[in-house]
């Protein structure tokens, strides 16, 4: 079976990869994701064997990195058969739970306590992670300044499904040879190799003053950021790596990235609390071949 996300991540790559399509390669010889978010992308090219299954040197055919240490964690222990189990058997539990409000609030409530991570083992909150993401509002990942989970219980017709099975076992096998790291995204410099191929997703420039989402991690991505992000794109490009990257067309964009080749997608936007702020709205893809 493909593997597919496991998470809902905002800005998530599913919707766009018929577009993505035709600007990827057909071969890399390593993948590696700065901002994985729900690696939309990685698993797509996996299914299509676009990712090599190894590397002649033993080294790693990939790398997913994020900020969030909380998110990779989640797949360091869908990648480990001997945690997988035990994480089903959590979210199974959990699910039972998913039309209950107050339980909902009981287990966002954890990393409130002093020690949550301490606490709580990789498994409890991996699970933890993905019954929240699904359970919540809108599929949403927001965290506060203190660095809590702060996205109310969902609404819904009916209730959602906490987790596949046959999923998480596909995205286990996917993940296989994959190293995970949870750093910021300058540490690229330091793995980068000529041929890699990058895709940078990183936190969007807000299209106007109400757009902006930012906080998956306790801090904002700003302006200085998207600046330093050109920079290690501008440094990797002269490296030899083949980039992609999607971000918002604003002038900034445009302007950070001039000279480059940039094309437009299409994105339906599914974030905003106001049903009537929704629809489809443009994208840039800029590349560097």
């Amino acid at each position: 079976m493909p593997a597919a996300p496991f998470l809902k991540w905002a800005g998530g790559k599913g919707q766009l990869l018929a577009q993505l399509e035709p600007l990827l390669p057909k071969r890399c010889q390593r993948y590696i994701e700065p901002f994985a978010g729900g690696a939309a992308l990685f698993f797509h090219l996996h299914n299509l064997g676009r990712i090599p299954a190894a590397r002649q040197d033993g080294g790693c055919r990939a790398m997913l990195n994020d900020a969030n240490a909380e998110l990779i964690n989640c797949y360091r222990v869908v990648r480990d058969a001997a945690r997988l189990p035990e994480l089903i058997a959590r979210l199974r539990a959990h699910a039972a739970h998913v039309s209950d409000p107050d339980y909902f609030y009981r287990v966002r409530a954890w990393d409130r306590e002093p020690g949550f991570t301490e606490r709580h083992g990789p498994v409890e909150r991996a699970a933890r992670t993905i019954f929240l993401n699904h359970a919540c509002y809108n599929g949403l990942y927001r965290l506060n300044s203190k660095g809590h989970f702060n996205v109310p219980y969902g609404k819904w017709a009916r209730p959602p499904s906490v987790f596949d099975e046959a999923n998480l076992w596909a995205c286990h096998h996917a993940l296989q040879g994959v190293e995970l790291r949870a750093q910021g995204f300058e540490a690229i410099l330091d793995w980068a190799e000529t041929g890699d191929f990058i895709y940078l997703d990183p936190p969007y420039d807000p299209l106007g003053p109400t757009a902006a989402f930012t906080t998956y991690t306790g801090t904002q991505f700003r302006e200085a950021d998207q600046r330093r992000l050109a920079e290690v794109f501008r440094t990797l490009d002269a490296r030899g790596c083949r980039l992609l990257l999607t971000n918002s067309p604003t002038p900034l964009i445009r302007q950070l990235y001039r000279g480059y080749r940039a094309e437009t997608l299409l994105a339906a936007r599914a974030i905003s609390s106001k049903p009537d702020r929704r629809g489809r709205i443009p994208e840039l893809a800029v590349l560097n071949y």
